[in-house]
Protein backbone atom coordinates (compact mmCIF):
# COMPACT_ATOMS: atom_id res chain seq x y z
CA UNK A 1 0.00 0.00 0.00
CA UNK A 2 1.24 3.55 -1.00
CA UNK A 3 1.17 5.67 1.89
CA UNK A 4 1.21 8.55 -0.32
CA UNK A 5 -2.13 9.18 -2.60
CA UNK A 6 -2.12 12.27 -4.51
CA UNK A 7 -5.28 13.38 -6.18
CA UNK A 8 -7.34 16.18 -7.94
CA UNK A 9 -4.68 16.70 -11.17
CA UNK A 10 -6.52 17.52 -14.74
CA UNK A 11 -6.43 20.00 -17.35
CA UNK A 12 -7.38 23.40 -16.87
CA UNK A 13 -6.57 26.79 -19.23
CA UNK A 14 -4.10 29.15 -18.42
CA UNK A 15 -5.44 31.58 -15.18
CA UNK A 16 -7.41 28.82 -14.16
CA UNK A 17 -7.57 26.93 -10.63
CA UNK A 18 -7.15 23.32 -9.58
CA UNK A 19 -6.61 21.78 -5.72
CA UNK A 20 -4.44 18.79 -5.29
CA UNK A 21 -5.19 16.60 -2.25
CA UNK A 22 -2.28 14.02 -1.24
CA UNK A 23 -3.82 11.88 1.77
CA UNK A 24 -1.05 10.64 4.14
CA UNK A 25 -2.70 6.65 4.91
CA UNK A 26 0.82 5.81 7.19
CA UNK A 27 1.59 5.94 10.91
CA UNK A 28 4.23 8.80 11.59
CA UNK A 29 4.97 9.61 15.10
CA UNK A 30 7.33 12.95 16.15
CA UNK A 31 7.99 15.81 14.03
CA UNK A 32 7.53 15.69 10.55
CA UNK A 33 7.01 18.18 6.97
CA UNK A 34 4.85 17.62 3.85
CA UNK A 35 5.63 18.87 0.63
CA UNK A 36 4.37 19.38 -3.34
CA UNK A 37 6.83 18.59 -6.12
CA UNK A 38 6.73 18.97 -9.61
CA UNK A 39 8.21 17.21 -12.37
CA UNK A 40 7.78 18.04 -16.12
CA UNK A 41 8.58 15.49 -18.78
CA UNK A 42 12.41 15.65 -19.39
CA UNK A 43 13.47 17.78 -16.67
CA UNK A 44 14.48 17.51 -12.75
CA UNK A 45 12.00 16.56 -10.01
CA UNK A 46 12.12 20.71 -8.21
CA UNK A 47 10.33 21.89 -5.26
CA UNK A 48 6.95 23.88 -4.72
CA UNK A 49 6.06 24.12 -1.27
CA UNK A 50 5.69 22.43 1.51
CA UNK A 51 4.52 22.75 5.55
CA UNK A 52 5.59 21.80 8.63
CA UNK A 53 2.55 19.85 10.02
CA UNK A 54 2.84 20.70 13.82
CA UNK A 55 3.47 23.93 13.38
CA UNK A 56 1.93 24.79 9.88
CA UNK A 57 4.33 27.10 9.05
CA UNK A 58 4.74 26.73 5.35
CA UNK A 59 7.80 27.94 2.45
CA UNK A 60 7.59 28.67 -1.60
CA UNK A 61 9.01 28.02 -4.73
CA UNK A 62 9.47 31.46 -6.23
CA UNK A 63 7.68 30.61 -9.29
CA UNK A 64 4.66 29.66 -7.16
CA UNK A 65 5.04 32.46 -4.35
CA UNK A 66 1.49 33.83 -4.44
CA UNK A 67 -0.57 31.71 -6.98
CA UNK A 68 0.07 28.04 -4.56
CA UNK A 69 -1.06 27.91 -1.49
CA UNK A 70 -0.22 24.65 0.87
CA UNK A 71 -2.83 23.87 3.24
CA UNK A 72 -3.15 20.68 5.80
CA UNK A 73 -5.97 18.98 7.58
CA UNK A 74 -4.70 17.13 10.20
CA UNK A 75 -7.73 15.09 11.28
CA UNK A 76 -7.98 14.05 8.01
CA UNK A 77 -4.38 13.85 7.56
CA UNK A 78 -4.58 15.36 4.13
CA UNK A 79 -2.08 17.86 2.52
CA UNK A 80 -3.68 20.21 -0.06
CA UNK A 81 -2.01 22.48 -2.46
CA UNK A 82 -4.63 25.40 -4.06
CA UNK A 83 -3.24 26.10 -7.55
CA UNK A 84 -4.58 29.88 -9.09
CA UNK A 85 -3.33 32.03 -11.95
CA UNK A 86 -2.26 28.64 -13.58
CA UNK A 87 0.54 28.92 -16.58
CA UNK A 88 1.47 26.26 -19.25
CA UNK A 89 4.53 26.28 -17.20
CA UNK A 90 2.67 24.62 -14.22
CA UNK A 91 2.36 21.44 -16.64
CA UNK A 92 3.97 18.80 -14.62
CA UNK A 93 3.20 15.75 -12.79
CA UNK A 94 2.77 16.82 -9.33
CA UNK A 95 4.01 14.34 -6.53
CA UNK A 96 3.55 14.47 -1.96
CA UNK A 97 6.21 13.63 -0.23
CA UNK A 98 6.90 13.23 3.67
CA UNK A 99 9.96 13.79 5.32
CA UNK A 100 10.77 13.76 9.26
CA UNK A 101 11.44 17.38 11.45
CA UNK A 102 11.33 20.63 9.26
CA UNK A 103 10.63 20.79 5.19
CA UNK A 104 14.28 21.11 2.83
CA UNK A 105 13.87 21.58 -0.94
CA UNK A 106 15.99 19.31 -1.75
CA UNK A 107 13.49 15.93 -3.07
CA UNK A 108 16.48 13.35 -1.88
CA UNK A 109 15.78 15.01 1.96
CA UNK A 110 12.00 13.04 1.79
CA UNK A 111 11.79 9.51 1.93
CA UNK A 112 8.03 9.09 1.71
CA UNK A 113 6.59 9.46 -1.28
CA UNK A 114 3.17 9.38 -3.93
CA UNK A 115 3.05 8.29 -7.29
CA UNK A 116 2.31 11.51 -8.52
CA UNK A 117 -0.88 13.33 -10.35
CA UNK A 118 -0.95 14.86 -14.06
CA UNK A 119 -2.09 18.91 -14.23
CA UNK A 120 -1.98 20.22 -17.62
CA UNK A 121 -2.15 24.19 -18.57
CA UNK A 122 -3.21 24.99 -21.98
CA UNK A 123 -2.75 28.08 -23.32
Amino acid sequence: QVPLVESGGGWVHSGGSLTLSCVDSGRVFGSYSMAWFRQAPGKARNFVGAIAWRAGTTIYADSVRGRFTVSADSAKNTMYLQMDSLKPEDTAVYYCARKPLMYSESPGAYNVWGRGTQVTVSS
